[in-house]
């Protein structure tokens, strides 16, 4: 029998992760979620990667929201970009799933916080993104550097849970243990083979 050579693809709103080797340093044991995924190629951000800045230390006169800004992906990193879950009441916003949203007006968002009508457990900051041209990312997912996490109802409800709930340092290993007994023991596989 022919083995399947079928390429799992990646969903808008979906989570890819990094192998446990991928030597990029950028996304080195990343988590990222797609925010677009069509025949222009396919934009995501890394949600695992905390930096040491809060986002009023990175942008000059933005109202004050306690949150630390996130290292989206290596593309234009000196742009601030958001995921967040105020849905309709930031207008041009993307629905990527239940209760899960990316961009929408950036003036309209400034004047929300400003008013404190955005809490800092409702949305994600982050520098940059992950891009790939069209197909690149298949083909990366075909050699094997990304595993697709496979997308169903309950598995979306727990994308914003990563997202705004858990320790960043702790997600990469999650993710993978929640995709089964097939990928837990990648979760544990040490970040250096060299130390095993």
């Amino acid at each position: 029998m022919k083995k399947s050579n079928k390429v799992q693809k990646p969903s808008l709103g979906g989570i890819i992760v990094a192998e446990p080797f991928m030597a990029n340093p950028h996304f080195k044991r990343s988590a990222v979620l797609i925010t677009e995924f069509d025949q222009c190629g396919t934009r995501g951000f890394i949600f695992n990667k905390i930096t040491d800045k809060s986002v009023n230390e990175a942008i000059d006169e933005f109202p004050f929201i306690d949150t630390q800004l996130y290292f989206g992906g290596p593309v234009e990193d000196d742009t601030l970009y958001y995921v967040h879950t105020i849905g309709k009441k930031l207008e041009n916003s993307v629905m990527l799933g239940e209760n899960l949203w990316w961009g929408g007006n950036y003036d309209q968002l400034l004047f929300l916080i400003d008013t404190k009508q955005v809490r800092p457990n409702q949305i994600r900051f982050f520098a940059g993104y992950a891009g790939w041209e069209p197909h690149q990312l298949e083909f990366e997912i075909s050699e094997k550097s990304w595993i697709v996490h496979q997308s169903s109802p309950s598995i979306r409800a727990d994308v914003k849970k990563w997202i705004f709930d858990y320790a960043p340092e702790n997600l990469w290993g999650d993710v993978l243990r929640s995709m089964g007994d097939k990928y837990k023991l990648l979760a544990n596989f040490p970040s250096d083979p060299n130390l095993n």
